[in-house]
């Protein structure tokens, strides 16, 4: 029995220690191309879903993945205070509301012509219209553009994107089980309720939170900061509010010395954990069902792609920065990723269109392999005429935590 035992944790270990040596060698690959490694890490979840390894669907390598989402939009907000977020909601709100505009109808258009019902169709429009949050934090860590210019634009349009799905996955909800229009309208007033919540906490007890994690000990600042991002993370997802938008508001709350303290701190956990995402994020794509859609899913990326560059480029238009800047912030947006999977999971678990999920899985596997490419683009031209105005490619932003 015990022989049998140790035998099956020997195997774990092996299985497991080959799986992490494999990112580290696409970590390393991805540095000596000076490229974000989060294709990579799909590109490997891939060939590892092919070959059928029971570790990698296990509870701990998704319990893992989704913690490495959290700590990404954790430490994503460590670099700004509460009051710059609520300055860059307020100042780009009209920039969200265009992005959904641009992002939402072409899914639903597509899914129309495709000849889905109306309900599929919205859940496609879901799909194109949120950016992944995981990927373009992690893609602006990798290149160095946290205190770009452009970057507090392209966060708020991440932030309100994350806040507005807070309404728009509870009312799909609803619908999709069958309730009524009063039902619906309930979970979103619940869900905006509880996001409401969420922010103005952080908005007003931010130096309580500091007080709390602060200490002489970096293990006792780090036990504290990782405790507090889960407990938050977790009440947010009980009150439908998404996990993520819980961890960027801790980060929010926190100032000063411990937000650079916990950076530093939190920064190893974070890669680990986040290059699990990737690959478990890879791992659950049928490849096999990925060839029947592939054209569609193409012409959609292409074309989505288009508006989620023009919804960018507005964004860091009003924040006065430069063409180039405005490029980056365009280019940064285009990855979809974790929402857009769990709004087709949502059609699929409702027995909608069976095409919504390969599609869909198709649709988010191009634009997370294509986006941190094409992030570099802008940086690769040649210098742009000095008629143009300056975008602050490398200089400190003003909305920087110091």
């Amino acid at each position: 029995m015990l022989a049998a035992v140790g035998s099956e944790t020997a195997r774990a270990y092996l299985e497991l220690g080959a799986v992490i040596l494999a990112l580290g060698l696409g970590a390393r690959l991805s540095s000596r191309l000076e490229l974000s490694p989060i294709g990579l890490y799909l590109l490997i979840g891939l060939v590892l879903g092919s070959l059928d390894i029971p570790q990698l669907s296990g509870d701990f390598v998704e319990f893992a993945a989704s913690l490495g989402v959290i700590l990404l939009l954790f430490l994503l907000g460590l670099e700004y205070t509460a009051q710059e977020l609520a300055e860059n909601l307020r100042r780009f709100l009209p920039v969200g509301i265009a992005d959904a505009a641009l992002n939402f109808p072409p899914g639903v258009a597509f899914g129309l012509l495709l000849g889905w019902e109306p309900l599929a169709a919205v859940l496609l429009g879901g799909v194109t219209w949120v950016s992944s949050s995981g990927i373009v934090a992690k893609a602006l860590g990798d290149l160095g553009r946290l205190g770009n210019r452009e970057t507090p634009a392209v966060l708020a349009v991440l932030v309100l994107e994350d806040l507005a799905m807070t309404l728009y996955l509870p009312l799909i909800a609803s619908l999709l089980v069958g309730g009524g229009l009063l039902a619906a309208l309930g979970s979103v007033a619940a869900a905006l309720s509880a996001a409401a919540v969420v922010l103005v906490l952080a908005l007003r007890y931010g130096s309580v939170v500091g007080r709390l994690v602060e200490h002489r000990s970096e293990e006792a600042v780090l036990l504290t900061a990782l405790g507090l991002v889960l407990i938050v993370a977790g009440i947010a997802e009980k009150l439908q509010v998404s996990a993520g938008v819980g961890a960027f508001l801790v980060g929010i709350a926190l100032s000063g010395e411990v937000a650079h303290r916990t950076r530093a701190l939190l920064a190893p956990i974070r890669d680990f954990n986040a290059a699990l995402f990737f690959l478990f994020f890879a791992l659950q794509i049928d490849t096999r069902a990925l060839l029947d859609v592939a054209a569609p899913a193409l012409v959609l990326a292409v074309a989505t792609a288009g508006t989620k560059i023009a919804t960018g480029w507005l964004g860091a238009a009003r924040a006065g920065v430069g063409r180039r800047g405005r490029a980056r912030a365009g280019l940064t947006l285009v990855p979809r990723g974790e929402f857009s999977i769990v709004i087709a999971g949502l059609g699929v678990g409702a027995g909608l269109e069976p095409q919504l999920a390969p599609l869909a899985a198709a649709y988010v596997l191009v634009l997370a392999l294509a986006g941190p490419v094409l992030m570099r683009f802008p940086d690769a031209l040649p210098a742009l005429p000095a008629r143009f105005a300056p975008d602050g490619a490398r200089g400190p932003s003003t909305l920087r935590r110091p």
